[in-house]
């Protein structure tokens, strides 16, 4: 029992890292960008929760969305849309500058000293069935997952603004020739990421109630990981890689030795260049793929 208990809760990770790489993966889509301001994102949401602690907890959870959200339209407007047509090497720097920036932005504004943000901390409560002993945290996660990835698909398929994003994907240039607006899709692009994100930060504050200025770096260089595991450019690829660096460094998490637990990163990440090595445009690439190109 305790080994499904293991696999339950390495899913439920999963689904959590997979979360984040459907973030990065959709403004990657239509920009061809790499967002490693996405954790600044989730970090904005786990603040604006420490900040409305005394509000009611509705009040808070929609502070979360709208903070994300706004934060993540606006990195678009003022930092990726002036640079549009730059080299893919001056926007990758941005990408980090921006990242670096905010990251300054906590530091000042809050000290590196960690802010208890544990509004949901009643998600810690443990639902038991027989031997089975499952976090109400847990449960939500897998609700979530399964619910945010199947309406992204549905917004994706059967939404014009989804429509218009899955052609910019495919080909931005003749997409534009065919009438997509492209501020407008690569707007809603971010403003996805940035709902997502919020999501990712109200179930990581429960996990990790203790908020810091990096608060949600490591769940994006993983979820990164992922998604370039599986293969970035598309957005089923990146999802199942994000869930499969999350399960997997979760199981590894769990099985080794206390001795060697530390080192569970970097088990994972060797594994990662192994296939890249492999299979350079991810592992659930087509095969023949090599890379992605820029467009």
């Amino acid at each position: 029992m305790q080994t499904i208990q293991a696999i339950i809760d390495a899913i439920a990770v999963g689904a959590l890292y997979a979360l984040v790489a459907v973030g990065l993966a959709l403004v990657f889509g239509v920009m061809r960008l790499i967002n490693f301001a996405q954790g600044e994102l989730i970090t904005a949401g786990a603040y604006s929760l420490y900040l409305t602690r005394n509000l009611p907890l509705v009040v808070s959870i929609v502070v979360c969305f709208v903070v994300c959200v706004a934060l993540a339209v606006a990195i678009e407007r003022v930092a990726f849309r002036p640079l549009r047509g730059a080299s893919p090497a001056t926007t990758l720097v941005a990408t980090f500058a921006v990242a670096f920036a905010l990251e300054a932005v906590w530091l000042i504004a809050f000290t590196p000293q960690g802010k208890t943000a544990d509004l949901l901390s009643a998600l810690n409560r443990t639902a038991t069935h027989g031997s089975l002993h499952l976090r109400w945290v847990t449960i939500t996660e897998l609700v979530a997952g399964v619910v945010l990835l199947g309406g992204t698909v549905l917004v994706l398929n059967r939404t014009t603004i989804g429509l218009h994003m899955r052609a910019a994907a495919s080909d931005f240039r003749a997409a534009r020739l065919l009438g997509v607006r492209a501020d407008r899709v690569i707007r809603a692009a971010f403003a996805m990421s940035g709902f997502l994100a919020a999501v990712v930060s109200l179930l990581l504050t429960v996990q990790q109630p203790l908020v810091t200025p990096t608060f949600g770096l490591d769940v994006t260089i993983l979820a990164l990981v992922g998604a370039v595991l599986g293969g970035i450019d598309r957005l089923a690829t990146a999802t199942a890689g994000g869930f499969l660096i999350g399960f997997i460094s979760s199981i590894l998490g769990d099985e080794l030795p206390a001795s060697l637990s530390n080192f569970a990163p970097s088990f994972t990440f060797l594994v990662v260049i192994l296939v890249l090595l492999i299979r350079p445009a991810g592992l659930l690439a087509p095969l023949g793929q090599s890379g992605v190109d820029r467009v």
